[in-house]
């Protein structure tokens, strides 16, 4: 009778353990303001990555279509920076190389200096790197579509003239944006530690 008992306290612990795991699982927060909408004002409007339009280093056109149902990275740097972005971007390779085989994930690099970082300047910038055809862009474009880009859908700094030696100042942050366009993370491009952290969020997020 106590081998008995035994057995379905076991059994009553393990499946309730399994369903407190569960229950606790971790869910990546989205970032931005939220509205609430619907008849009853219970249904929720997060931010998300307005509509955008750029060119990629091989000339391809590259817009809201391309990322849709896909999960991403998106930063701002450019070509002739020589303090944070060499820095980012050799953190991008690890990114790319921990997805390199997953069609649903990709990287978006936005180019803060368009006049310069065209799409020949770009795309030695790319292999330079290593960036994997269609996994990783280097975008460029209308300078103020993509500073707007970064101040109204990424939630970040772009800006010209700031007074710096290189005459730029953009985030060092790296954006994750979700396969609904929601941001659900921001971390610090120059530190491998975080960038570690945003890989396993990555993964994690993929699991929603």
């Amino acid at each position: 009778m106590i081998k008995q008992f035994l057995i379905l306290v076991g059994l009553i612990c393990l499946f309730g353990c399994d369903k407190t795991t569960e229950t606790k699982k971790l869910v990546l927060p989205v970032i931005g303001e939220k509205k609430l909408a619907g008849v009853d004002g219970k249904d929720t409007i997060y931010h998300s990555v307005q509509p955008f339009s750029f060119v990629n280093q091989f000339s391809d056109t590259i817009t809201e279509k391309s990322i849709e149902n896909k999960i991403y990275v998106a930063d701002f740097f450019f070509a002739t920076c020589q303090s944070i972005c060499p820095k980012m971007s050799s953190q991008l390779v690890h990114v790319q190389n921990a997805f390199k085989n997953d069609n649903s994930f990709l990287i978006l690099s936005h180019s803060v200096n368009p006049m310069h970082d065209t799409v020949e300047v770009l795309n030695g910038y790319a292999n330079s790197y290593g960036a994997i055809k269609n996994k990783w862009h280097f975008l460029t474009g209308s300078k103020k579509a993509i500073y707007d880009m970064a101040r109204y859908s990424y939630l970040v700094n772009a800006l010209e003239g700031d007074g710096t030696p290189e005459g730029f100042l953009h985030s060092e942050l790296f954006i994750l944006v979700d396969a609904q366009q929601r941001i659900r993370g921001m971390y610090d491009g120059t530190d491998s530690v975080t960038v570690v952290k945003m890989i396993s969020d990555i993964k994690l997020l993929k699991e929603e």
